[in-house]
This record gives structure tokens, sequence and C-alpha cells, in this order.
């Protein structure tokens, strides 16, 4: 593959305001639930902000509801990452045009140099947003090679329909947890299970 990946297809970008629109307006009374819920915890801020690279190497805030507090996860913490749902937020950066619905995992500059996907033989994997979901972040292995294959397949296969199975296998993974969500992989095609 090349440095540049492949254009997205079209209508990648509707899709994107459309569930994000949808989740944001679908999920606010949870949100502001959790917001409440974290404040009468510890009194601190529900929101969690920090930097990562986004598209062409761009940095950008990413927004999580906040699970921790002085290093230490939270009781309601503990709820939000058992469910995922502290990633809702990031339903805005999407809509900002931050992020895409599903595509490679947002990392850390950390996480890039950490991984030596600094250089510019790596340059494919940002030519796109960010992804909330996606293969690495549904099916990732032990290593970040595996997990540096499942971006690239997905770059390279990427549609409407692949997106649509990606949300669909993420929305449940949410409600009935990933052993219960492996039966939905078989409707996933044999390449994107078994990347080479």
């Amino acid at each position: 593959m090349s440095a540049t990946s492949p254009k997205p297809y079209v209508g990648k970008r509707v899709l994107d305001m459309l569930v994000a629109g949808t989740a944001c307006a679908a999920f606010a009374p949870l949100v502001a639930g959790v917001a409440v819920a974290t404040w009468l915890e510890d009194s601190g801020s529900p929101l969690f902000e920090q930097s990562r690279v986004g598209r062409q190497r761009h940095p950008f805030t990413i927004l999580k509801l906040r699970s921790m507090r002085e290093q230490r996860v939270t009781r309601v913490g503990r709820w939000l990452r058992h469910t995922g749902i502290d990633e809702l937020p990031q339903f805005v950066n999407v809509l900002r045009g931050e992020m895409s619905i599903v595509g490679p995992r947002p990392l850390t500059q950390l996480d890039v140099e950490r991984l030596g996907w600094h250089q510019s033989t790596e340059d494919w994997r940002f030519a796109g947003n960010p992804g909330i979901t996606g293969l690495s972040q549904l099916m990732a292995g032990p290593t970040a090679r595996f997990a540096r294959r499942l971006d690239r397949l997905y770059l390279q296969k990427q549609s409407l329909l692949l997106d649509l199975r990606l949300i669909a296998l993420s929305f449940a993974v949410n409600v009935a947890g990933k052993r219960a969500v492996r039966r939905w992989l078989k409707a996933v095609p044999a390449v994107v299970r078994h990347p080479r």
C-alpha cells in the first residue's frame, strides 16, 4: 500500500453526520445523567479531554466522559468503561469533522512515537479521520503489528456496507458484551476476520 490511503467512499461523511447527530440526540439524557452522577461522586468535571493525532497528523482534542480521579478509577468510571459509554462525547468530535464513526484508532503522539509510526512510511494511516470504532478497536490482537494490519485492511476495503456492519457490531458489544458478539462476526467477510 502506498503512503497515501484510498479516499473514503462517497457518502462516508453523510453517514458520519447522520449517525453522530442521531446519537447525540438519543444519548443526551444519558450523558446528562452520567455528568450529574460524576459530579455528585467527586465534584469534578464530567469530561476528560486529551490531545490525539488526527487527519494528516494534525492534533485535535478528543472528548470522553471522565472515568478517573487522581489516577484512580471512580465508581461511576468502572461502569462507564465496562459499557463503553465513556466514549459517547466523541460523537461531538465526529460532528466537528475531527473523527469518523469508523476508522483507525485515534492515538496520542506518544503512542505514535512509541510504535514507530511517526515515519513518513506510515502516513497512509493518518490520511483520513480516526474512528470511534473500527476493525482494530473491535478485533485487535495482542500486538500493535496486528492492529496495524487491521487498520490497513479497513482502509483498503472501506465501504458503506462494511461501516454499517462494524457500527452494528460496536453497538452489540456495548449492549451484549464481546462474547455474545462473536456470533455476529460470521456476517463479516472472511478477509476482515483473517487479515494477512
